[in-house]
């Protein structure tokens, strides 16, 4: 019997142990959830650490962080900032000015300088030249102007290539590899029809909007155009201000016959290089091809320059790479905002040297801000443009 009631009590508590271990495993452990733990902030807090930057400070950096990364005039919760050149009466780059050697005016009203800098930066320069049957007499002195002024540039400044006649035909893209420059340069040579508006239209719109940075066409033709059929001289003329980049037309006449010499002399070459020069449709034509060259120049904050009437387009042309290399940065807070597509002007001055030369974009337009810091709407950010 003792036995008997030994076993009965082996077994239950056998059979009791195992339930327990079931339920042990069919039932997950329940564990108390912990609260996250805080950041309190203590009087030590802001002691040590700095506000943060409100959301107009921090709008004002981005823009002049981007304005002083790719020279890209830009307007932001009314900060305004644009890349300025002094040039002396030679067209050399004055060097050393502070930001109290300027003033700035916009629509008459002077404003207080809020942000200067002076850096020398690399560029990209756009060579565009005309092959046209009208320049077919001055194709070698063009490929020499064109060499003369890759040897301007130093090893961080891109060139590319473009020639155009009826047809535009990219030679070398944005390269500083100066012997593929000198091969492309010499591949163009003359073919048909003139297609100037249709060039100027496709380099402004597909060529120059990707190129960051500092950026510049210099333009080698005699302005006269026979055969575009896309785009024409009021909207390229237009367009230029789009793309922020520096137009430098390099003007051929290729109108007038004989007098060779005077031209051959101004690159150092025998008068007898130009036997014959190609005429264009008319007078009319020519004049309005100087005219248009002359717009794009001063819509872009360039120069035109005429090689015909230069005795010293080497120097020319060095001024014109020390003029985009080196360049003053200005901002402003406007003291008035303007809507959506009105348009500002610009007036900046310099105190010294007296007679110096200031090259800059004079007007911009207002454009829809966008709810990003640093970004306005649109494809581009506001442009300034000249007069």
């Amino acid at each position: 019997m003792y036995r008997y009631a030994l076993c009965l009590f082996v077994i239950c508590a056998f059979v009791t142990s195992a339930a327990a271990q079931t339920r042990s495993r069919r039932t997950p452990t329940q564990k108390k959830a912990t609260p996250a733990k805080q950041r309190t902030s203590t009087a030590s807090d802001s002691t040590n650490l700095a506000p943060p930057p409100t959301p107009a400070e921090r709008a004002a950096e981005i823009a002049a962080e981007k304005a002083a990364e790719d020279q890209v005039v830009r307007v932001e919760t009314s900060l305004v900032t644009t890349p300025v050149s002094v040039l002396d009466r030679n067209g050399r780059f004055i060097a050393g000015l502070k930001k109290k050697d300027f003033k700035i005016l916009e629509d008459g009203v002077p404003q207080s300088i809020t942000y200067f800098q002076s850096s020398e930066q690399p560029f990209t320069v756009v060579l565009m030249i005309d092959t046209s049957p009208s320049t077919r007499y001055r194709i070698d002195e063009i490929h020499y102007a064109a060499v003369m002024f890759v040897n301007q540039l130093r090893p961080a400044d891109k060139v590319m290539v473009v020639a155009f006649d009826q047809r535009l035909k990219i030679l070398a893209e944005p390269t500083t590899d100066k012997k593929v420059l000198f091969a492309a340069i010499y591949k163009a040579q003359f073919g048909s029809g003139t297609s100037l508006y249709d060039a100027i239209d496709y380099v402004t719109n597909l060529d120059l909007i990707s190129v960051t940075g500092r950026k510049a066409v210099v333009l080698f033709t005699d302005g006269v155009d026979t055969t575009s059929r896309r785009a024409n001289f009021q909207s390229t003329v237009a367009g230029v201000e789009e793309v922020d980049a520096l137009f430098y037309p390099i003007r051929y006449n290729t109108q007038r016959r004989g007098d060779a010499g005077t031209v051959a002399q101004a690159f150092g070459l025998p008068s007898g290089v130009m036997v014959q020069l190609a005429r264009g449709t008319s007078e009319a034509d020519y004049q309005k091809g100087k005219t248009y060259l002359e717009s794009l120049a001063e819509n872009s904050g360039g120069r035109m320059f005429d090689a015909d009437a230069s005795t010293d387009l080497e120097t020319s042309f060095a001024g014109v790479a020390e003029e985009l290399r080196r360049q003053y940065s200005i901002g402003y807070y406007a003291s008035g905002e303007g809507k959506p597509g009105d348009r500002k002007r610009i007036k900046i001055q310099v105190s010294r040297p007296a007679r110096a030369v200031v090259k800059a974009k004079s007007t911009y337009i207002v454009k829809e801000k966008s709810d990003r810091p640093g970004e306005t709407s649109g494809p581009s950010a506001p442009r300034l443009r000249s007069k």
